[in-house]
């Protein structure tokens, strides 16, 4: 497939591009859209290796060392952590260590693993590039470099790279197409079938299978997706809660008593319903660990959430804004969201429809008419006639949602007529609305953190400070995770009517059935499903991740079309 670069906001000049790090010309070599990912888009995750690399680099970066200015012949140089630049190179570095004598010096950079004995001269291409551009560093500041060491701290051994003319055009080739890429603002196509990818850490953002696949590669995506994360949101729902810090613990208190602890590196989100307090000193470590905190009504409505400094990707919401300003792209991808909704809705119906033989008929008329629907959507004119679509799919299926519950549920008070809202009149309809928030709240927090603007939609409109996007996103899933749960905990006996308070025409979960609930709705977040499209296991909250990077594939013309969530 051939893609075309989305125009740039205005030019960029290469001396509005900031000085090029070594590191990113290691990456470069080794894979260019990797280096676009960390460098232009700001994208970064740590895994196994990424870790032990930052540990094994403690010793080196732990001081930050100082060439002399003008060193005599004899002098013995032996400097940790030295930065140096170069505006006319438009590079610059931190070395892990300067050694030498007087002029005459040698860089060293520290690799975590052991030396790769399959490489002809022991150090590959990226690590050849990498201390290169070091050595062309210090000669830019007047010294004598005509080799470096590559030193391998697993199996600690030290491996001589000679600067001889052709590494030398080399670097500079790499340095000079790097520059160019980046001026560009256009993605390199990822790798294809390569064995680098699985060890990647930024695999789950890049997507490179995926991308591939999806832009009729012949080869079919890997199991690599968004990491597992033993990470669990923390919710605090108590309306007396004080949630403070404690080393590396989030205390939670009420009424000066300690009733829950959780480690900070064990929390995904911070979630805080009512008037629940959340101190000074625990939000900046939330912000410092980038640990998001969403903020909910007492009644659970979603009011907003607190994350740190935001996403440095400011490529892909320039990309999300010019979409969300044409008028066939929006209306393209609310087509695709809308009938996937639909489709999603009715195979809800056709899994838990609760078999009575005088009911036979009217469930296949059901089903024939909500296929029926997901083909008027797929083929909406305007986002007017989609949303009649939409909304008279939605009727159908929630007069027949009654037909999902038990007979004896029913029988003990859950009965459910028709939808309702603001307030919800009813236990059902209190559970479906308290469910679309927490999606909300979840759908919010994702695309936030892939550096998408929640609230610029392409279906919904940004209006009343509602996040547009992620009603969006979340429209193929409300039937797929909220009404499933609401569904099972029905069916299950997991909650009864003593669990809900009516008042003023009003119903609302109490604080016991608030939180059994909460334990549902996360089992479902948890719980594995087979990707239709790419064959992997993955859970969804995972999922939404992975939709959420889809989405920027298509966005950015790296993917034809949005590969909208659909389930057997």
């Amino acid at each position: 497939m051939s893609r075309q670069p989305l125009p740039q906001p205005r030019d960029v000049t290469m001396n509005e591009i900031p000085l090029i790090p070594a590191r990113m010309l290691n990456e470069h070599v080794y894979c260019p859209r990797l280096a676009y990912l960390m460098w232009v888009q700001g994208e970064f995750r740590h895994n196994e290796y990424t870790v032990d690399g930052a540990l094994r680099h403690r010793r080196v970066d732990r001081t930050s060392g100082i060439l002399p200015a003008e060193p005599d012949e004899f002098q013995h140089i032996h400097a940790r952590s030295v930065s140096l630049s170069s505006e006319r190179l438009r590079l610059i570095a931190k070395m892990d260590l300067v050694e030498g004598e007087g002029l005459v010096v040698t860089p060293v950079d520290y690799k975590r693993g052991k030396r790769p004995h399959k490489a002809a001269s022991g150090v590959y291409e990226p690590e050849q590039v990498q201390i290169c551009a070091q050595g062309l560093l210090l000669e830019e500041h007047g010294y004598s470099c005509n080799e470096g060491v590559v030193y391998f701290v697993a199996s600690k051994e030290r491996v001589r790279v000679p600067f001889d003319e052709t590494l030398r055009k080399r670097t500079l080739d790499a340095l000079a197409d790097l520059h160019r890429t980046a001026e560009l603002g256009h993605i390199p196509e990822p790798l294809e079938d390569s064995p680098k990818c699985p060890r990647c850490s930024l695999a789950g953002i890049c997507l490179p299978d995926e991308v591939r696949f999806l832009s009729r590669s012949s080869v079919h995506p890997r199991p690599i997706f968004a990491g597992q994360d033993t990470a669990r949101p923390l919710y605090v729902q108590s309306r007396r809660a004080y949630v403070r810090k404690d080393g590396d613990l989030l205390i939670v208190e009420q009424d000066k008593e300690r009733v829950a602890t959780a480690r900070l590196s064990e929390v995904s989100q911070v979630a805080l319903f009512g008037t629940a307090v959340l101190t000074t000193p625990a939000l900046h470590e939330c912000l410092r660990r980038e640990i998001p905190v969403t903020w909910m009504s007492y009644g659970g409505w979603f009011i907003g959430h607190t994350v740190s400094t935001g996403h440095r990707n400011v490529e892909t919401r320039t990309t999300q804004y010019q979409r969300s300003f044409d008028e066939v792209s929006c209306l393209d991808l609310a087509r695709r969201l809308v009938a996937g909704k639909v489709m999603n809705c009715r195979t809800m119906l056709r899994r838990n429809w609760r078999k009575r033989e005088e009911d036979d008929k009217t469930h296949r008329n059901v089903l024939t008419s909500l296929r029926e629907d997901m083909r008027q959507a797929a083929r909406a004119s305007s986002i007017a006639s989609l949303l009649g679509v939409e909304g008279a799919a939605a009727n159908r299926y929630f007069q027949n949602f009654r037909n999902m519950i038990r007979e004896n549920v029913t029988e003990m008070g859950f009965d459910f007529k028709t939808r309702n809202r603001r307030p919800p009149k009813d236990p059902i309809n209190a559970l479906l609305s308290f469910a679309y928030a927490m999606l909300t709240r979840e759908w919010t927090t994702a695309l936030s953190a892939v550096g998408l603007d929640p609230y610029r939609g392409f279906f919904h409109q940004p209006r009343f400070g509602r996040p547009a996007l992620a009603l969006d996103m979340m429209e193929p899933f409300r039937p797929l995770v909220a009404d499933s749960v609401v569904i099972t905990v029905i069916n299950n006996g997991e909650l009864n009517l003593e669990d809900f308070v009516s008042a003023a025409g009003s119903c609302n979960l109490k604080d016991s059935g608030r939180k059994r609930f909460i334990q549902a709705f996360e089992r479902r977040l948890q719980q594995e499903v087979t990707h239709p499209i790419f064959k992997y296991k993955i859970n969804y909250r995972q999922l939404f991740e992975v939709q959420a990077r889809l989405l920027i594939r298509h966005l950015a013309n790296e993917i034809p079309t949005y590969p909208v969530f659909l389930t057997r």
